[in-house]
């Protein structure tokens, strides 16, 4: 089910019932959605027909999904099954019912560490694999989150992240129920017009987002400037905030993004840049906004940077694997032992988590994300971050305005080849030229370039890695 009073109402049913939640990832293909369904064991789902419908026009048939383990349950059939009368009688009960009669008919009991929801990743660099997130990592985090965001009944969050996602599920979602603050629903969130109109309809206050789906409000026509009039906070997360998007966001709209930091695995927030507050003597100001950092981590959380290969702590300053620890760490990865163990480990008593990802922390705190490990190419003998060469290309102006990814491929002379796919009307061979021409390290400097017709993403809005590999091994084969 997308972001929508449904989707939320029937996790909170469910959840009541002392059931795990699985919410399936939509966007991803038929046979993805087979295997999460199989690997989490689940006998039912639920969705709606207008929903199924509105798939099958975009190419992804899930009624293929049912067999005889699994059935599919459709809302609207629900619905009509419960006389009108009885829905009335429930509400009414409901609103004048003391809370402990409400429990005693209703809920079963269910324990903090129990599994309440299994997350599937996003899948950017593989299959996806299922973190299994407890009650206390869901609320756990929400408190954490609520320490910062300081979102009340006065406030109005957008919700249009799906609830597939760990930010859809925790952020948009359950952290503003648990506040008291409303939500707005917006089942597609590349619906950029629809978006728009709410934030000004409804006065959204804060907004949480891929910087892919800030990039859409940014370069649309049909999004006007005052449509984020009433918007007081902006946390952009899942993917790394390029500096010329954060730049044409405050011009368009004269509003700050928030870079934060997060994974499936940590229920997903582990830090965030907020605004800068002034002390109490009005002469001084609390920093808690670095651009080009993803912030400090949350209250009750703990970045430690270690030697990948030793678990050894780093000095501050000094890049390295960064671990998570925290009340939000995972319980672990459904069915799959044996790559829990290798992704956690305790140090000093504290349970952390290994994300994958390189970086450094400053004297203050702050977190600084240089590129995953994963996302290395080896030129010759030499180590080249990936993240680092698209970082190289955003400082200078040959791909303004555009999108683009970068990747390697195996290569017979160098062992790998750097690949720039890109969306644009530039030549690929003017855009290597200006490259080269630029300044860049040579070694940093793509092979070859592509234009292709869309920069290949998830649902999420996150670069899907394995299937930009796989493009730029096609093209080159080709050319």
């Amino acid at each position: 089910l997308p972001p929508s009073p449904a989707g939320v109402i029937v996790n909170l049913a469910l959840w009541l019932r002392g059931k795990t939640n699985v919410n399936l990832n939509y966007t991803s293909s038929v046979e993805n959605v087979k295997h999460c369904a199989e690997r989490a064991d689940i006998s039912t789902i639920i969705t709606s027909r207008m929903f199924m419908e509105k798939l099958k026009h975009r190419g992804n048939d899930y009624t293929q999904v049912a067999s005889d383990k699994v059935s599919l349950l459709y809302a609207e059939d629900l619905m009509k099954e419960i006389p009108k009368a009885k829905i009335a009688s429930y509400m009414f009960f409901c609103m004048f019912a003391p809370a402990w009669l409400i429990k005693l008919l209703f809920r079963k009991r269910a324990k903090l560490d129990d599994i309440a929801a299994i997350v599937f990743s996003s899948g950017s660099e593989g299959t996806p694999k299922g973190v299994m997130l407890s009650h206390k990592n869901l609320m756990g985090n929400i408190q954490q989150l609520a320490c910062i965001f300081n979102v009340s009944r006065n406030d109005v969050m957008l919700s249009e992240l799906p609830l597939f996602h760990s930010f859809g599920l925790t952020v948009t979602t359950l952290l503003n129920l648990m506040e008291g603050c409303p939500i707005v629903a917006v089942a597609d969130p590349t619906d950029v017009k629809t978006m728009a109109r709410v934030c000004a309809e409804f006065r959204v206050t804060a907004l949480v987002a891929t910087p892919t789906f800030l990039r859409a409000f940014t370069i649309s026509r049909y999004v006007h400037p005052m449509a984020m009039k009433y918007v007081r906070i902006i946390i952009a997360g899942a993917e790394a905030l390029r500096p010329e998007l954060a730049t044409a966001f405050r011009l368009k709209f004269g509003k700050e993004i928030f870079e934060g930091y997060g994974c499936t695995e940590t229920a997903p927030v582990a830090s965030t840049n907020t605004e800068n507050n002034l002390h109490s003597d009005y002469m001084t100001m609390q920093v808690n906004n670095k651009p080009g950092t993803v912030g400090m981590a949350l209250p009750g959380s703990q970045f430690l940077i270690v030697d990948p290969e030793t678990n050894e702590p780093l000095p501050t300053g000094e890049a390295g694997m960064i671990l998570i620890g925290g009340c939000q760490v995972m319980v672990g990865y459904l069915k799959d032992d044996d790559r829990t163990k290798s992704v956690t480990v305790t140090i000093d008593g504290k349970r952390y988590y290994r994300t994958g990802d390189k970086g450094y922390l400053d004297e203050d705190g702050f977190l600084t994300i240089v590129d995953r490990y994963s996302r290395f190419a080896k030129l010759g003998g030499e180590m080249i971050s990936l993240g680092a060469v698209e970082k190289k290309i955003q400082d200078t102006p040959v791909l303004d305005g555009c999108d683009y990814v970068v990747t390697s491929i195996p290569d017979s002379a160098k062992g790998e080849k750097i690949v720039l796919l890109y969306q644009g009307d530039k030549e690929p061979s003017k855009v290597i030229s200006e490259l080269r021409a630029s300044g860049m390290p040579p070694l940093m400097v793509p092979s070859v370039a592509f234009a292709v017709d869309a920069v290949p993403k998830l649902g999420t809005g996150k670069a899907d890695f394995t299937t930009a590999k796989k493009i730029a091994k096609e093209l080159v084969e080709k050319k």
